[in-house]
């Protein structure tokens, strides 16, 4: 696909990294794709859509997605602006024994239960750690494969992934309320304004939404704003300027959220990561 950009950042005997960029100019369905091999991708920048046979996937940023070996899927971008996403793929010995019981269907070969799961903040964080190190080439093998490790441990482990809760009609209202907040994330949205734009109440809306993420809307909405921060601070020199293209109020707001999700501030990551 000629919209499609694919950097490879580590290609390893035990762990195979890409960057992988998508303009999105495909608004419908793609044709039918196979994964040639079972790995997990972390978006980092925008949304798209998974349709693997009757079932379709929301993927943006605090979602891990799971690719199964011989699977056919497709893709679409009903929201405009593409996506990018961190792929991720292990020896398969070594993905079987980072993946938990629960997470695997009853098969001959590995293959994940779920088509996604959520991912929490420190999560997050370890995706922007390992593509900013590798990107930059300040990480050295050993490291890099430790962290891409510890990262599919993180998505798949027990303390950080959650699979959603909810009919599959609540699940569709809940997709819905993420697109319509991933097309603009840095956009001051009330509740009736979501509400309005999905056909149903904000009572109802705030009631399936923590039910079936496990989070308030507007707690979603934030971790979206803060996983677009982690992909734009190398492209900002003034944090105040990138606080307010985020919709933040402030830039102690922002730095406050940002220190609260990831353990350091903005500037702190930033160094962290050596891209000032």
């Amino acid at each position: 696909m000629t919209e499609l950009s694919v950097k490879l950042l580590l290609d390893t005997a035990t762990a195979n990294v890409r960057d992988v960029v998508c303009s999105g100019e495909c608004r419908h369905k793609s044709p039918a794709e196979c994964a040639e091999s079972t790995f997990l991708v972390f978006p980092y920048r925008g949304v798209y859509v998974r349709h693997v046979g009757r079932h379709d996937s929301v993927a943006e940023s605090n979602q891990v997605v799971l690719f199964n070996k011989g699977e056919d899927y497709r893709i679409s971008h009903p929201v405009e602006g593409g996506d990018a996403c961190l792929s991720v793929g292990v020896a398969e010995h070594w993905l079987e024994e980072l993946t938990p019981e629960e997470q695997m269907r009853d098969s001959d070969g590995l293959a994940f239960r779920r088509q996604r799961l959520r991912i929490d903040a420190r999560t997050q964080a370890l995706v922007a750690m390992l593509r900013y190190s590798l990107d930059r080439q300040v990480a050295e093998t050993l490291e890099a494969e430790t962290l891409t490790l510890t990262l599919i441990r993180r998505a798949l482990g027990e303390r950080t992934s959650h699979a959603s809760r909810g009919s599959i009609g609540r699940q569709k209202l809940v997709d819905r309320a993420k697109l319509l907040l991933s097309s603009d994330p840095a956009r001051r949205w009330t509740l009736s304004q979501i509400g309005t734009a999905i056909g149903v109440s904000p009572v109802y809306l705030t009631q399936v939404f923590q039910k079936v993420e496990g989070m308030p809307l507007y707690r979603y909405q934030l971790r979206l704003r803060l996983a677009r921060a982690l992909d734009l601070l190398s492209r900002y020199d003034d944090l105040t300027t990138l606080s307010m293209d985020l919709g933040f109020s402030s830039h102690s707001h922002f730095s406050s959220a940002f220190r609260q999700a990831y353990g350091r501030t903005p500037a702190e990551f930033r160094r962290a990561v050596r891209l000032r």
